[in-house]
């Protein structure tokens, strides 16, 4: 299956990419496609910890099985004040 990855604030700036389109494997979850992510993205790996994810507009867990033309946010911790 192919997935969408858009990359956030710091995370974009890390990866050099605003999104990248991954070939995943049927019945792949979140946590599957950060560990591709790290792999192309070494950078991004530091931050593990602390990545928040979205599919859609509803933030997911990494155990968060995704379908075919799924577009994931992968973003930084939210900040503010």
């Amino acid at each position: 299956m192919k997935v969408r990855a858009q990359f956030f604030s710091r995370l974009r700036d890390e990866s050099g990419v605003a999104e990248k389109q991954i070939e995943l494997p049927d019945a792949a979850n979140v946590g599957d496609l950060l560990a591709r992510l790290f792999v192309d993205f070494p950078k991004l790996e530091k931050w593990n910890a602390h990545i928040l994810t979205a599919v859609g507009v509803e933030y997911v867990e990494r155990d968060h099985i995704l379908k075919n033309g799924d577009v994931v946010a992968v973003m930084p911790p939210v900040q503010g004040g």
